[in-house]
């Protein structure tokens, strides 16, 4: 702090300049500040959301997996991003994303935004002539969003939990391709917020039986009491996108939410 001074200044200068004088909706310096990361977060869950009920977007149908799996990666990587960009294309045909009921649009592909099996579903999407919504997530090795998402329902994120909550909230199903860290990370949360009744019975279809059964011992967890025999029925199979369409079916999807229904009312948070 400057010490006062006996002779007046000769212009306010230094006040202008001062940076308690910027507007606090203008100063980046304080928003970005620790004590406004409770704003930051409320920031990210209201610029999404605001964006999504100006498209009218009531449900969506999530698809997770692997970064990697890229159309060229030949072997199963390459057959699964196949299968993603059919189902992105299966879903938005039958499931109602081409068409507005009663105002709204349900059933719209969502996927994390980036490459692999996320630019596949997008891409189905996009194929078939419906939109899609990309969640990316700022990264240390930045993510960019592939070229499918529908630009204007394409997001970034800084927190992960708002950027789930986002997933979570309007999803009609979850459909989970083989991935990594990130995937295993995605699916168990959804799966948790099921188990504990903290969001709406939808379907959640695992892709690629083999693959899953490889890596995580869902029998085991039952055998060792860690899960309920009952908990494996939280999800399902399926090894194609013809598959995983039926199991959308038997699961629900197709019957629309009501048109008065708020989205927010129906999902986690």
């Amino acid at each position: 702090m400057d010490s006062p001074s006996k002779s007046p200044p000769s212009d306010n200068a230094a006040q202008l300049a001062s940076p308690s004088y910027r507007l606090p909706a203008l100063d980046t310096d304080f928003l970005l500040g620790d004590s406004m990361r409770g704003v930051r977060f409320l920031l990210e869950y209201a610029k999404a959301e605001e964006v999504l009920r100006a498209h009218h977007i009531r449900s969506t149908i999530v698809v997770f997996g692997s970064a990697r799996s890229a159309e060229n990666a030949g072997g199963n990587r390459g057959r699964w991003y196949a299968e993603a960009r059919a189902v992105g294309r299966i879903v938005s045909e039958r499931g109602g994303a081409l068409q507005n009921h009663s105002g709204f649009r349900d059933n719209v592909i969502a996927t994390g935004g980036g490459p692999g099996i996320m630019e596949a579903a997008n891409r189905g999407a996009r194929e078939a002539g419906a939109p899609s919504i990309g969640f990316n997530i700022t990264l240390p090795h930045e993510q960019e969003p592939n070229a499918w998402t529908t630009p204007d329902l394409t997001f970034r994120f800084h927190y992960f939990a708002m950027r789930k909550m986002h997933l979570a909230m309007r999803a009609n199903a979850l459909i989970v391709f083989p991935g990594g860290f990130g995937t295993f990370d995605e699916l168990f949360e959804l799966v948790t917020l099921r188990q504990t009744g903290k969001a709406p019975p939808i379907p959640i279809v695992l892709v690629d039986r083999a693959y899953w059964d490889r890596v995580v011992g869902f029998e085991t967890l039952v055998e060792e009491g860690m899960i309920g025999r009952q908990d494996l029925d939280l999800f399902a199979y399926a090894d194609n996108a013809e598959g995983v369409w039926d199991e959308l079916v038997a699961g629900g999807v197709g019957r629309h939410r009501g048109e008065h229904d708020d989205p927010l009312a129906a999902g986690p948070g």
